[in-house]
This record gives structure tokens, C-alpha cells and sequence, in this order.
């Protein structure tokens, strides 16, 4: 359980995918003395800059940064490492005199971090339980497998999409472990906040948002995403690497075994993305009951996100 910290101010912006997140943050952390805490899982690996939007060092104006390119792409991460690394993070740049910016689109991780969230397995774990249920999983398919969920745990599955077999399996894992459901060992039960945190969801009007994604999409085409992703496909020879899994990485692997077009791969990417967005929203919205939304679009919403940190820091 991680220790309450409930008089130490802590800024977090969060919001969907090619929102604007990362301009804010820097314009933040300039005005108050702050440094950033990424809180995007997929910026924590090394390598890979392109299809994660990783800020550049230009981009960063001097600002300090934590948890950016601190794993290697072969390494899988958790959001209780998350929980600990993070918290040490927002600590020592508190213990600086400095203001702690968390910034970051992955909700599990910021509700996690936030309300310290209990996931019932963090020190619960059996390897051998866990290979025959990825034996399982390669016998019966990702589907056949969520379904068995289902029929055990309706509420978990329905928050775990069948295509992401890690989840379903530790799902499966935990629920033969404990005898408890999955999807109550999910719930934080309205735990007090980790910090006097002061939480902004940055947001856009639908087709705003959906326009910028796919532009950053092409952006990124431009940039050299292929080659970024084929580098990272050769390095895992086959392995199944979480960092190969994310958005921007996974849609390339069918071109690379010449089963679709760079169109499609494109194409892929950009409605993946969309679907992301649209998950990352409600995720704010229903589970983290984000108390903050801020619409970009309007030209006051950066004064009201300052003005508001005033008072945080009054």
C-alpha cells in the first residue's frame, strides 16, 4: 500500500491520444517550476520515439523529464512498477521544491498511481498456472479463452477486449488464485487520493480530435515509423514482446509478412487510434469521474487550467 501524501500538490493532465497534452505540460512547467512524470506506458521504452509521440529534446525547452526511455523494449511493465516508480519520481521533484506535472493517456495507470489502486495480484503469482493458461491460449485461440472468462467473471470480460490475451489470462490466473473475481479485485472502492492532486482531462470536439490523430498518423509515417517498427519486429524475432503490441507497432507485423499494403497499415493505425481515444474518454469519464475537463478548442482553456493550479499552489 502506498503511503497518503494528502498536502503534497501534484498537477496531472491526461486526455486521449494527440490531444495536446505534452504543449500544455511544458508550458506548465515553465510557469511553475515543475517537471514532467510520463505517465504513457508505451513512451517507457527505449527506441521507440516515433509511434508513441515521445516528446523530443527540443520539445522538452529544458524541462526535466521522468519515466521516459527507461526500458528496454524486451522488458514488460506493470502498473504497480508504475505505482512505486512513479511515486518516487513525484517525491524527489517535490522534495526539490519543484512541482510534480504527471502527463500521460493510460488511465489504468493514473487511476493506479492516484487512488492507489489494489489490483489483487500484485503479489499474488504462479508461473506455472500462468504457462498453461498461455498453453491454453495457443490451443483454443485469444476468443475461446475470454469466453471461459466470461462465462466465470461477465463484468471483467466485458472491461477486457478478447484480442488482449495477457489481460484474460490474468484475469483467468487471479480468479483461480484468490476464488474472488477479477472484476472485484479491479475496483478501488473510492480510495482516498494519493496526493492533493488537481486533475485536468484534456479533450476536443469529436471530428477536431479524429482529424488530428490521423494527421499525426501520417506525420509519423513521414518520420520514419517503418523503419522504427522493423527494427523493433527484428529485435523480437518472433518473441512476444509487449512493446510489440501497441498502437503503431502491432498493424505493421501482416506488412512485414507481405499479407497487407502500407495503405492499410496506415489506415489501421489511424482507426486504432480513434478507438483508443474513444476508450481513453470514457475510461475519465466513468472510472476516474475526472472532475476537470478541459475542451482545447476554447481560447480560454489554458488560462482557466493555470488559474487553477494558482490555487493548488496557494
Amino acid at each position: 500500500m502506498t503511503k497518503l501524501h494528502p498536502t503534497l500538490p501534484v498537477v496531472v493532465i491526461g486526455g486521449p491520444t494527440g490531444v495536446g497534452k505534452t504543449a500544455l505540460s511544458i508550458e506548465i512547467a515553465h510557469l511553475f517550476n515543475g517537471e514532467v512524470v510520463n505517465a504513457d506506458s508505451m513512451q517507457m521504452y527505449e527506441h521507440l520515439d516515433i509511434g508513441t509521440g515521445k516528446i523530443t529534446s527540443e520539445e522538452k525547452e529544458g524541462i526535466p523529464h521522468h519515466l521516459l526511455s527507461v526500458l528496454t523494449v524486451d522488458r514488460p511493465y506493470s502498473v504497480d512498477q508504475f505505482k512505486q516508480d512513479a511515486t518516487q519520481a513525484v517525491l524527489d521533484i517535490a522534495d526539490r521544491g519543484k512541482l510534480p506535472i504527471i502527463v500521460g493517456g493510460s488511465g489504468l495507470y493514473l487511476e493506479g498511481l492516484l487512488y492507489d489502486l489494489e489490483f489483487g495480484y500484485a503479489n499474488s503469482h504462479d508461473a506455472s498456472l500462468r504457462q498453461s493458461l498461455q498453453e491454453k491460449a495457443d490451443e483454443i485461440g485469444n476468443y475461446a479463452l475470454w469466453c471461459e472468462l466470461k462465462q466465470l467473471d461477465p463484468v471483467a470480460a466485458e472491461k477486457i477486449p478478447y484480442q488482449n490475451v495477457r489481460r484474460t489470462i490474468r484475469a483467468l490466473e487471479m480468479i483461480q488464485l484468490t476464488g474472488e473475481l477479477f472484476s472485484n479485485q479491479m475496483n478501488h472502492q473510492s480510495k482516498p487520493s494519493v496526493f492533493n492532486e488537481r486533475l485536468f482531462i484534456l479533450n476536443r470536439e469529436r471530428s477536431k480530435l479524429y482529424d488530428r490523430i490521423n494527421q499525426r498518423v501520417h506525420m509519423m509515417d513521414e518520420m520514419g515509423l517503418e523503419a522504427e517498427v522493423s527494427w523493433l519486429y527484428e529485435q523480437a524475432k518472433g518473441q512476444d514482446w509487449q512493446s510489440l503490441k501497441g498502437i503503431g507497432y502491432k498493424e505493421w507485423i501482416p506488412y512485414f509478412e507481405d499479407q497487407i499494403t502500407k495503405a492499410e497499415v496506415i489506415e489501421q493505425i489511424q482507426q486504432n487510434s480513434r478507438r483508443y481515444a474513444k476508450r481513453q474518454l470514457t475510461w475519465f469519464r466513468n472510472r476516474m469521474k475526472a472532475p476537470y475537463w478541459i475542451d482545447l478548442d476554447k481560447p480560454d482553456a489554458t488560462e482557466y487550467v493555470i488559474s487553477e493550479i494558482r490555487q493548488l499552489r496557494s
